[in-house]
């Protein structure tokens, strides 16, 4: 059974945290910046968990022990075959995804369809871009406590730090070959 990327974290918390309403997941994709991985928002969240109890890979209950205002919670946990399902997915994950982008892939085999100066710009405003993501990764790692935090959690960071250094470093390179040889 493949589960879609929300899914994944959604799985991934409630198995973490044992029992878990929707609000504290979500509270919890906040601070920990899922939402730059699993693009989720709210309501992709309650969708999600609705999916995930249809598939059997957790149940809900409602928490009657709640007092005071607001909504009374449904709380989550993955069941056996959910976290069947979570490690299957985690091992899958693990030795075969890609962390790159296929269309930058496209368009650098179509690089020589651009004049030179587009190329490079275009390069450059890449650069720009992947630096603030690179940024905004370092900014979120740090208000969650750096270093700090559980080695699972560091590697959540670390990862897209390492590829978007690696990916600067590639640019460089072939902005350098652009500007010093002609490649039509």
């Amino acid at each position: 059974m493949e589960l879609a990327n929300g899914e994944f974290v959604l799985l991934q918390i409630i198995y973490d945290k044992t029992l878990v309403s929707g609000y504290e997941i979500n509270q919890l994709i906040k601070e920990r910046g899922y939402k730059e991985w699993a693009d989720m928002g709210t309501t992709s969240i309650y969708v999600g968990l609705n999916k995930l109890r249809k598939k059997q890979l957790v149940n809900s209950y409602i928490d009657t022990a709640k007092r005071g205002r607001g909504p009374i919670p449904r709380k989550f946990e993955i069941t056996a075959e959910g976290k069947k399902v979570l490690q299957q997915e985690i091992i899958e994950a693990l030795s075969s995804t890609r962390e790159r982008e296929f269309r930058f892939d496209l368009a650098l085999a179509a690089i020589s369809f651009v004049t030179e100066e587009e190329a490079v710009a275009a390069l450059k405003k890449r650069k720009d871009f992947l630096t603030e993501v690179a940024d905004n990764i370092n900014h979120k790692l740090e208000s969650q406590g750096g270093k700090k935090l559980p080695i699972n959690l560091l590697a959540l960071y670390w990862h897209p730090l390492i590829l978007i250094k690696q990916e600067l470093e590639f640019m460089d390179g072939l902005i350098q070959d652009l500007l010093e040889q002609s490649y039509k």
